[in-house]
């Protein structure tokens, strides 16, 4: 009898204990890392137990200005240097920013490419959308006309990447301009037309822990998986290059 009554003590003592407290960290991503950081974000919550990760993607400049509008996260990763660099002279960022991954840009069409699409000086015959100038999936738009000597019209302008794949596989578009990696995630809802004149127009990816995050250690291990074998593995694996 004394046994199983200090059994039911023990018993009684386990159900009473509190659950444990389980940490999520904010992670601010450009949406051309939406795929890869999805994967990311459940090999960190497998490494690091009782934590999660809550990804927030959007456009570079977008995710800037909700940061710099009172947005609190964790980690911030741009597509670009520059976004990263004006998150510095904002303040916002906890440290130096480490690159990690590059991408570069190519033009989606309908599957089958149905307008014959072969190369980008055949891109003002056709219904466009690009991303605007000032985000990082369009900054390379001024020198590829420059140097083709094509001008392009297109019908918008989109603040990411995502954006304009969408207009491409809904049929709002006949072609669109996006990273590389985005063109092979998309699989069979789109075809690919290489785009050799951006080959060098390279952008330069960027990740670093935020200055107001309540997770810093949290996020530093977060920048730790990405920047390191397994973050490598995984953006290879999508397409991105390394820095």
């Amino acid at each position: 009898m004394k046994f199983l009554a200090t059994l039911l003590i023990v018993l009684l003592a386990g159900c009473g204990s509190p659950p444990s407290h389980r940490e999520t960290l904010s992670v601010f991503a450009a949406a051309s890392l939406r795929n890869s950081f999805t994967d990311l974000d459940g090999a960190f919550a497998g490494a690091n137990p009782g934590t999660g990760v809550e990804l927030s993607t959007a456009g570079s400049a977008d995710l800037l200005a909700q940061l710099t509008h009172g947005a609190v996260a964790d980690v911030l990763a741009t597509a670009d240097a520059l976004t990263m660099d004006r998150a510095a002279v904002a303040g916002l960022l906890a440290g130096p920013a480490v690159p990690f991954a590059t991408n570069s840009l190519t033009i989606v069409v309908a599957p089958g490419n149905p307008k014959g699409i072969s190369s980008f000086r055949d891109l003002p015959d056709v219904t466009l959308v690009v991303c605007a100038v000032q985000v990082p999936c369009g900054s390379a738009l001024p020198m590829l006309q420059d140097r083709t000597g094509v001008r392009l019209a297109p019908v918008s302008e989109e603040s990411s990447v995502a954006d304009v794949l969408n207009k491409v596989t809904s049929g709002q578009a006949d072609a669109g301009l996006v990273y590389v990696t985005d063109a092979r995630a998309a699989g069979a809802a789109v075809t690919a037309v290489a785009l050799p004149e951006a080959s060098d127009l390279v952008n330069g990816y960027r990740i670093a822990v935020l200055k107001g995050s309540p997770n810093p250690d949290l996020a530093s291990r977060f920048v730790d998986l990405v920047t390191g074998p397994t973050g490598r593995r995984v953006l290879a694996a999508a397409g991105f290059g390394t820095p």
